[in-house]
C-alpha cells in the first residue's frame, strides 16, 4: 500500500489543522493507520491510531484531548484534526499502516508502510 499524507503548514500557538492520509489499494478497512512524528533532533514518536478492526482508537498522552484520528474506509482515508496546537507539536508528521494488526501501536516498527511526511509549524 502506498501513503500520501498532506495538509501540514504553519499555523500560530491555539490554532488548528487537518492532516489527511490517502492510500492505495482496495483493502484499506483492513490496514490499523497511525500517525508519528518527528520533531527536530529529536527521535520519531507516537501519535494516534486507528484499529483495522473494531475501531479501537489510542491517543499519546501529550495529544489526548486535541488531536482526533478518524477514518473513511469508503475514501481509504485517516485524518488526524489538531486542534489548539502548541509550538511543541511542531514536527514532521508521517502516517502509517500495517495489515490487520492488534497489538503496541505504540511501536513504529510494527508499521510496514509509511508516508513520505508533513511538516507542521506551530508558531509561538
Amino acid at each position: 500500500v502506498q501513503l500520501q499524507a498532506s495538509g501540514g503548514g504553519l499555523v500560530q500557538d491555539g490554532g488548528s489543522l487537518r492532516l489527511s492520509c490517502a492510500a492505495s489499494g482496495r483493502t484499506f478497512s483492513m490496514y490499523t493507520m497511525g500517525w508519528f512524528r518527528q520533531a527536530p533532533g529529536k527521535e520519531r514518536e507516537f501519535v494516534s491510531a486507528a484499529n483495522w478492526n473494531g475501531g479501537s482508537i489510542y491517543y499519546a498522552d501529550s495529544v489526548k484531548g486535541r488531536f482526533t484520528i478518524s477514518r473513511d474506509d469508503a475514501k481509504n482515508t485517516v485524518y488526524l484534526q489538531m486542534n489548539s496546537l502548541k509550538p511543541e507539536d511542531t514536527a514532521v508528521y508521517y502516517c502509517a499502516a500495517v495489515r490487520r494488526y492488534s497489538g503496541n501501536y505504540y511501536d513504529q516498527n510494527v508499521f510496514d508502510y509509511w508516508g513520505q511526511g508533513t511538516l507542521v509549524t506551530v508558531s509561538s
